[in-house]
């Protein structure tokens, strides 16, 4: 199957300043990230908040640069394509953002933010452009009453609508989500996750979702990749990884997962030692080991790679099995 996304390798640094008289530090904020997607598939990305996954995701759009690796759309190199190159790709993936209030402009009617990327684009006379957002507005469940008003008169709930709108004016091919239910309402969470998951069939749409809800990411992913520390130590199938997880940090993400069914007992897996280490001086070896209660010699010694474990997915631990 030919892969709509191709993540080969890729990696962010950052530098930082260590404070007055201090001399600048290096933040490895993704560290030799591969991955791929299929049409119309669902890759969740998950991790603890600073573990890089929106990091990963700003650069799949072009929002960030990144220092290595290639990450090919349809086949096209866009690693380090220029702004003239990447505007018609641009239409090719677009990207719901965490916080709708911060990604929206307040000064803007609604009707108009929807309308912008296909005016950006050139796309469609001003007739069959308002066609286009008043069809969106109801795909979305917004109703006609409400284009004229400003992001503002929106709940939180119709304001994510509004961005996703927005992503789906374009007719897009992959939609990067990062954190697109993390500040909602649990109630209202669930409706957009079950609109996003409407909204896939009918459009035939990609996503990389990018969450640390492993709740709202086993509802909706076909495929799940777990970072820690700017890596990914698992990816597989959903039910491999959250039925069967491998990795030592996988399996303590899981069982930090909520049970509604009291019957249902957690396993007795060790907790993880200490603090997650600074991205500025990643541990040696496996990034994981100075948390981990199974660690070795060869853990703190070489960097496991990710490779094929019993459950079918593949995990970066040497003690995977």
């Amino acid at each position: 199957m030919t892969m709509l996304l191709d993540v080969k390798n890729i990696s962010k640094r950052f530098t930082v300043s260590r404070g007055m008289g201090g001399s600048p530090g290096t933040v490895h904020a993704v560290d030799d990230v591969s991955f791929s997607i299929a049409p119309g598939e669902t890759l969740g990305l998950v991790g603890e908040s600073g573990c890089g996954k929106s990091t990963v995701g700003k650069m799949i759009v072009r929002l960030l640069e990144p220092n290595d690796g290639e990450i090919l759309l349809e086949g096209t190199d866009i690693t380090h394509a220029s702004h003239r190159t990447m505007r018609p790709l641009r239409r090719r993936v677009q990207m719901i953002f965490q916080d709708p209030n911060g990604s929206l402009d307040p000064r803007q009617r609604a009707a108009d933010i929807v309308e912008e990327p296909l005016v950006v684009h050139g796309l469609g006379s001003a007739a069959e452009r308002k066609a286009k957002v008043a069809d969106l507005f109801a795909r979305v469940g917004l109703r006609p009453d409400q284009m004229g008003n400003v992001p503002s008169k929106f709940s939180g709930g119709q304001r994510q609508r509004l961005a996703i709108a927005r992503a789906l004016a374009l007719n897009p091919s992959l939609i990067v989500a990062d954190e697109p239910v993390s500040a909602l309402d649990v109630s209202i969470q669930a409706q957009v996750v079950n609109l996003m998951s409407d909204i896939q069939k009918e459009f035939g749409l990609a996503y990389l979702f990018v969450a640390h809800d492993l709740g709202v990411v086993q509802h909706i992913s076909d495929r799940v990749a777990v970072m820690y520390l700017g890596r990914i130590v698992e990816i597989g199938d959903t039910a491999a990884v959250y039925h069967r997880p491998s990795h030592p940090y996988t399996r303590t993400l899981m069982e930090a997962v909520p049970r509604p069914d009291p019957s249902r007992r957690h396993s007795r897996i060790k907790v993880p030692r200490g603090e997650v280490p600074s991205p500025l001086d990643p541990p040696s070896g496996c990034t994981f080991h100075p948390r981990c209660p199974i660690a070795t010699d060869v853990c703190r010694a070489e960097r496991p790679r990710l490779r094929r474990v019993a459950s079918g997915a593949e995990a970066a631990c040497h003690h995977a099995d």
